[in-house]
Formats: structure tokens, sequence, C-alpha cells
């Protein structure tokens, strides 16, 4: 079953090697995955991160915000990530108005119900996002709890969600394309391998070659609730090319699914 797990060492966990798991594809018009790094332009990763694509999991299931990262954790979950278009941004002007505590106003304050909305009347704020441009991914899960694994398959399966699933921004809707449940195998047995997902955390055993692009980003991996809501715990550097093609990498432990070759992370 998908709860089976092994005693290699991650980071001072006990990595997860699953022998089954989901495999769904997730897409959209417009995304943004927003970079936690400070700038003008609000930037967003090109790989679809590995918290996000727990989160938009976690609203398939109904889980509320801050309540899934243990079931996400390292030794708890694998995940997989491939980009299945080429990977494009455009920077898009927004008008936004701010969600500070100080800058909301009450709906029927006086109420038994009450709403926290921002101020209408109040200036807007232009800010330049930058925003991936149909973006589409597929996802190959697995996970130790096997309750939630099952609850999570039912719903992939009849097509349902309990929150409205989206590429980052809440009104960047994502539509999902469930593929199935398939065996975890093990990958080729040689030196150099092509794969088709993201590479986590393998960057220098990439192969370069002549014709083939590869970019390189960090993004957060793990979180942890917090007294002040979450904290990031641990990063991924994915190694992929932009145009959703595969990569030669030397020396990884990579699985086959579906007759593609993924490594998870």
């Amino acid at each position: 079953m998908a709860t089976e797990s092994t005693g290699e060492q991650t980071d001072g966990d006990a990595a997860f090697e699953p022998e089954r798991c989901l495999s769904l594809t997730v897409r959209g018009p417009w995304g943004h995955f927003r970079r936690i790094e400070g700038n003008v332009v609000k930037q967003t990763y090109r790989i679809l991160p590995r918290t996000t694509a727990a989160g938009l999991l976690a609203a398939i299931l109904g889980i509320e915000r801050d309540g899934y990262y243990d079931l996400f954790a390292r030794g708890q979950s694998a995940l997989a990530t491939q980009p299945v278009r080429e990977v494009r941004t455009i920077n898009m002007p927004m008008n936004t108005l701010s969600t500070a505590s100080g800058n909301l106003q009450s709906l029927n304050g006086r109420g038994k119900l009450s709403v926290k909305l921002p101020d209408p009347t109040a200036l807007r704020q232009q800010h330049n996002y930058e925003v991936l441009v149909d973006p589409a991914y597929r996802i190959d899960v697995a996970l130790a709890d096997d309750e939630r694994y099952r609850e999570l398959r039912s719903m992939l399966e009849t097509g349902k969600s309990h929150y409205v699933p989206s590429l980052g921004l809440s009104e960047y809707l994502a539509e999902i394309e469930y593929h199935g449940e398939f065996d975890v195998e093990a990958g080729p047995e040689t030196e150099t391998v092509e794969v088709d997902s993201a590479v986590p955390n393998a960057s220098e055993r990439v192969i370069l070659e002549q014709g083939v692009r590869c970019q390189v980003e960090e993004s957060p991996a793990f979180m942890e609730r917090d007294a002040g809501g979450r904290t990031t715990t641990g990063f991924t550097t994915y190694t992929y090319n932009p145009d959703a093609d595969p990569l030669r990498v030397r020396d990884i432990d990579a699985s086959r699914v579906d007759s593609r070759t993924v490594v998870f992370v």
C-alpha cells in the first residue's frame, strides 16, 4: 500500500518511499506563486512549489489553512512535479487594496456575524505582478496517512473538491485532470537518466546539452505551524527545462510512474 516507507535518511527524517501514487494535472489560464524575496515586481516561482502543491491538495480534502503541514511533512509524503507546458510569464499591473488590519472595515459589525473587508473607498495601490501564462503541471503524490490517501483518491475519482482549487492567487482558478493511481517502480539503473519531472536538489548532476534549456530555482518545500501561523522549515532547489522537455541527469534516484521518469521529494 501507499503507506509503506523505508529507513533512508533525509535531513534527519526517514524518507517516504511509496509503492503507489495518485497522478493529476493542474492547469489554468493564469498562475502566480509568490516568491518570498521582496521586490518591486511581485515575482512568481516558475515551478509549482511543493508547499503550494500541498495546499492545493489540502483544499481538495477540505483541510483548513495551517492544518495540513504534518500530512505533507518529510517522511509522511512524496511529491513529484512536472511542467507539461512551456513555462512562460508576463508582467501584469494590478490595482489592489490593502488587507492590513488597520485598513479593514467591519460589515454588519453589530450583528452576530461580522466580516472585515478592505475599504472600497480607499485609493488603490498599483503593483506589477509577474504572472504565469497557461501554466500546467503534473503532480504525482503519495501519503503515509492511508485514510487521507484513500480520501484524496476518492475526491479525485469523483471530480470533487471541498474548496475551489487555484494556481496561487485565489482568482486564478485551476482545472484538475485526474490520471489515476499508478505503481511507483524503480527508475532505470543506468549512469545517466532522462528525467521528465523537475529534478530536486541535484543541480550539479544535470548534464547540460546543446539546444536544451535548463533553469534552477529554490522554493519552499516544508512548513510547520507556530504561534504566528506558519514557518518554512525546508526548501527544495528544482532544476527544470522551461520547454517542458526531459533533462539528462547522472547518479539520480529516480522512479517510474505511468511510463514517465520522475524524482520525488
